[in-house]
Parts: C-alpha cells; structure tokens; sequence
C-alpha cells in the first residue's frame, strides 16, 4: 500500500499542511525542529493510533490547540482506494474511513505503517511493554480473531485488577468469572503470538545477516507470562493472595516478553549502541517483510533522520533492499541522505512547519 496524500491539522507545530504523496522514495528535509518527524509521526498515527515518540499525549497538541486531525488517501496494491482519518478532541480518538465512522482497530487494520526513529533502540534495550506492542501489531495484521480475544482478555483483567483494589472484603466467587476469562482468552493470544515469531523467524534471519553478519546466526525466545508447566486458571487462584497484596493482577499475557539472543552476543549486554539500532531495523524490516508476504503489499516504511541513525554503508543497503521492493518510504533528515541523491526520490523542504516541493 502506499499513500497518495496525507494532511494534518494541529500536530505538535504543524498548523494545516497538505502533502502529496508518490509511491517510492519521498524526503522530508530541513533544519531540527522544523516538523519533519511529526509528518512521519501523523502516517504511524493512521496506523497504530498512537505517536512512537514517548511522552504525554497533549504533546501532540500543537499549541494553543484544542484538536488535532490526520487525513490520508491511501491505494492498496489491487488497486483499493480509501480515505482514512484520525482525529482527537480532549482525551479521546476518533477514526473515520471513507466518511463512515469506524473503530480504531478497523483503521489500524486498514492503514499498515512501520517506523525506524532514534528510540527504536528501545526495542531491543527498553521495557517489555514496547516489544508487546510490537508484536501484537504483528499478529493483529495476520490473524483476524486475535483482537477479539486481546479485548476479552483487558476487559477481564481491568475487571480482576478491580476487584483486587477495591479494599473491600471480595468472595472468591466473583472472581472465578473474569479468571476463567483471562485464562481462556490468554490460550488464544499466546498460542497466536508464539506462531507469528515462528513465521516472522526465517524474514528476521534474512534482515539480521543483511545488516550485522558478524554476529552470527540469531535466536529468538518468548516468555509467555506465566509458567510453562501449569495452566494459568490454577495460577490465579493461587496468586489471588499475592495480587491482592500487591494490587493488580501479576500473571498472564500483559506480562509477556521476547528477545533475540545472538550466537556471538548471548547477553543484551554484549551489544553496542549501534547494534542495538541496527537490530532495531531489521525487526522493523522483518515484521513488513513478513505483512507483505501474507497481506500481498509492503507496509508504508518511515526512516527518521536516517543519516545520523546508520553509517552510509547500511543507508545504501537499506535503501536499495526497499526500493527493490517497491516499497513506499518516508525519509528525513537536515539534508537529503547520500544514498538518495542523484536517485527516484521526491523532495520536500520543511521549514517552521511549513512544506516545499524542491524535486
């Protein structure tokens, strides 16, 4: 898929910019703090409903704004046009799709983005919580049952973490619903989420020995929340105690985690800061080679501030691995990245928020 136009109204500092949108290469150039990231941050909003950038939400507000609103015209790889948007006013979301209102998982589901930026590091050194998200936009894009059981299994773990702060004295009896709950639909996402890194496995061992060879053949394991030889409904009658201690429910599918163990680096510990980045990438690589595999079309794929993220050796092999595939690609940078100079790529210079065509 890619988009044929995007505009934004209200993000961080721009106010209303339309830009036209090509498939290939396009480049958002122009000095720090012009607005080039939020540009890319308004398509991955279309397609996560959240910024990848941390921080409070009213950050995204431009100042002095009460709303904020994204709009693209999108054209899928058989030839499907829609119009998407997503706008917010005060602290809720609201998704359209060809004028009609939708949900949020229906746009997400329509509107496929991924994104390589200066904090992807944290998928490899951060918390476990962005390698969930990771993975659970993965698997919502090739499994269609999935958010089903993922909104069972909130619903019932907002309704036990309840139960467990409500400092009353709670019968045993109304928690067996909503354990019963949490365990039947946690088989689900975990028996999902354990067959996307087997498929996601093979394209993550392709972009690993594009982008670091030296650090030999890679490994990935799931830790899927609770122990392996015991079924979550006992654990949680056992851990009711505990939980209740501790407030919140400490066992199931929200506590999951995954990494990738190298054969030449077997600790986290053991990468660089650079490796680190560069892992990063090739988990955003496989995860839209592998949509593309089973959805028939890239994802749109967004590099932020490419230049000073890879050395010129790997922004040359990035470059030339998605134009190979005709995906489309979102660049910035205070200039135009070398490996795209001289090239098919479409140019924008971005200046106090403000966009103009230069190629």
């Amino acid at each position: 898929m890619w988009l044929e136009s995007l505009r934004i109204r209200g993000l961080r500092c721009l106010d209303d910019v339309t830009v036209p949108l090509s498939p290939g290469m396009t480049v958002f150039a122009g000095p720090n703090g012009a607005g080039k990231t939020s540009l890319l941050e308004a398509a991955f909003l279309l397609s996560h409903a959240r910024s990848f950038r941390s921080g409070a939400k009213d950050a995204l507000l431009k100042r002095g704004e009460t709303t904020l609103a994204v709009f693209a015209e999108l054209r899928h790889a058989d030839g499907r046009g829609r119009r998407v948007g997503l706008g917010r006013q005060g602290g809720r979301w609201e998704a359209r799709m060809d004028g009609e209102a939708v949900t949020l998982s229906e746009l997400v589901g329509e509107c496929a983005v991924v994104c390589f930026e200066p904090g992807s590091h944290a998928l490899i050194a951060g918390g476990a919580e962005e390698r969930r998200r990771y993975l659970d936009w993965g698997v919502f894009h090739v499994e269609h049952d999935f958010m089903l059981a993922w909104r069972r299994y909130q619903r019932a773990l907002k309704q036990r973490n309840s139960l467990l702060r409500s400092n009353l004295a709670i019968p045993d009896a109304q928690f067996l619903p909503w354990e019963a709950e949490l365990a039947g639909s946690a088989v689900i996402i975990d028996r999902q989420r354990e067959l996307y890194l087997e498929a996601l496995r093979p394209h993550l061992d392709e972009s690993i020995q594009a982008l670091l060879p030296e650090l030999g053949s890679v490994e990935l394991r799931y830790r899927r929340g609770w122990s392996e030889d015991v079924e979550l409904l006992d654990l949680l009658a056992t851990q009711r105690g505990r939980d209740l201690a501790r407030g919140h429910t400490s066992l199931g599918p929200h506590r999951a985690d995954w990494s990738i163990v190298f054969e030449h680096a077997p600790l986290r510990e053991h990468l660089s800061r650079g490796q680190e980045k560069l892992t990063a990438l090739a988990c955003v690589l496989a995860q839209a080679s592998l949509y593309a595999q089973r959805r028939g079309e890239w994802p749109v794929v967004c590099l932020d501030d490419l230049a000073s993220e890879l050395d010129k050796a790997h922004q040359a092999a990035l470059v030339g691995q998605l134009q190979a595939v005709g995906a489309q690609v979102l660049v910035t940078g205070t200039e135009v990245p070398e490996a795209l100079q001289g090239g098919p790529a479409h140019v924008f210079h971005v200046e106090q928020g403000c966009l103009s065509p230069l190629l």
